[in-house]
């Protein structure tokens, strides 16, 4: 009969003690040169070794977590002990990879997220305060001289008369560029007043832009997608939509010679699609005999391309002399 000795030892090791060297050695009635050994290390590799006579196993290079080396002694009739001896050991994970280390990990990076969130939070709404303050006082202070200024032009008028023509046109002038830098200034207040961020509000803004189409009788229509409030655009996007389609307005007005034009904006996933047509005179392309891109809106197309552009959009114009003009705008949303 042979044995070893009843032995049950645990222990925890560091990171950088994963070499794993154990020596044994039976009890048997029989010559210990008799004495075979078979071995085992749950958790590092599969099935019993041996049996054999070295008296060491040794495992270099274990990776982090639990083990469990077992060992019997085998007699020259093939008996083996009745029961292993017995090592329990953990080599401890480096510290990086410990689950306290990654917990606290995860709350310092959900830390860094949130405050980043919160600092990006507060910058956006300190920046629609001072969008919203320099929008009022722009129209407050700026819209009301120059308001002003129209009607002191008119008292003027009215004041001189026929009597000193020159007096009386100058204060004509004065008031013409006192309603057109108004006009333009209403623009600019609206681009930046963060409360008309919405396709809504471009396309309010829009009828107010298709009254020289009115005034020349030409029947205009305008559809957008339902819910344009819903749709939310960026300071950027909305002026230059704005923009984009005042202008397609005024070459409509200017140059088409129409009696119909529409514009039709849809809202395809996170895409705007609009369409601006007319059934006027259209144009001849850029380069043909007889066309004349200025005479045509030739600047304001390319400052439409340019536009659209900006915006990670795309324009397209198809026109073809005699045959009216369709535009096609295309534009990413956030």
């Amino acid at each position: 009969m042979c044995s070893l000795a009843a032995i049950h030892l645990r222990g925890d090791l560091q990171p950088s003690q994963n070499q794993f060297q154990v020596e044994f050695v039976g009890f048997s009635d029989e010559p210990e040169a008799n004495l075979r050994y078979t071995y085992q290390l749950e958790g590092g590799e599969s099935g019993w070794q041996g049996p054999g006579r070295e008296h060491e196993a040794n495992y270099p290079g274990l990776t982090p977590g639990g083990y469990r080396f077992l060992v019997k002694a085998v007699n020259s009739e093939g008996q083996e002990s009745p029961a292993p001896a017995e090592i329990d050991f953990v080599i401890l994970p480096p510290v990086w990879a410990r689950w306290w280390f990654r917990l606290l990990g995860v709350l310092a990076f959900g830390s860094l997220l949130y405050g980043a969130y919160r600092y990006n939070l507060n910058r956006l709404l300190e920046l629609e305060r001072v969008r919203t303050r320099i929008a009022a006082d722009l129209h407050d202070d700026i819209g009301s001289s120059l308001s002003g200024m129209a009607f002191l032009s008119e008292a003027v008028k009215q004041r001189v008369g026929t009597a000193r023509p020159e007096a009386f046109e100058m204060a004509s002038e004065v008031a013409v560029m006192a309603r057109g830098l108004a006009r333009a200034l209403s623009d600019v207040v609206w681009s930046i007043d963060p409360r008309r961020d919405d396709l809504r509000n471009v396309l309010t803004r829009v009828r107010q832009a298709a009254a020289p189409l009115e005034a020349q009788g030409i029947a205009w229509s305008l559809q957008g997608p339902p819910q344009p409030e819903r749709v939310k655009l960026t300071p950027q996007q909305r002026h230059h939509l704005y923009l984009i389609f005042k202008e397609a307005l005024n070459n409509i007005a200017r140059h088409a010679h129409c009696a119909s034009a529409g514009l039709t904006i849809t809202v395809e996933g996170r895409q705007l699609r609009a369409e601006i047509v007319d059934d006027g005179c259209g144009f001849s392309p850029a380069g043909e005999p007889g066309s004349d891109p200025e005479e045509h809106g030739g600047n304001g197309l390319r400052n439409m391309q340019l536009r659209a552009s900006q915006m990670g959009g795309r324009m397209r114009v198809d026109a073809a002399a005699g045959g009216g003009v369709r535009l096609e705008l295309t534009v990413p949303l956030r």
